[in-house]
């Protein structure tokens, strides 16, 4: 019997602050990409829509395996 790998711990600190971390930086990205294009408003509402699915496949990826 092999021992068991010591599991990190979650901390709904650290998830959260991910979450909120990438949702901000998918608006702020969209945001400025928008503005490059012409229109800001726009992009902001397209990194609204985006940052809800890429925040949460994030937080997903890096504590669903705990």
């Amino acid at each position: 019997m092999k021992p068991e790998q010591p599991r990190p711990s979650i901390t709904l600190a650290g998830a959260g602050g991910t979450l909120v971390g990438t949702a901000a930086a998918v608006i702020v990205l969209c945001t400025l990409i928008g503005w490059a294009f012409g229109s800001w408003s726009w992009g902001l509402i397209v990194g609204a829509i985006l940052s809800i699915p890429v925040a949460t496949a994030l937080v997903i990826r890096q504590y669903g395996k705990l």
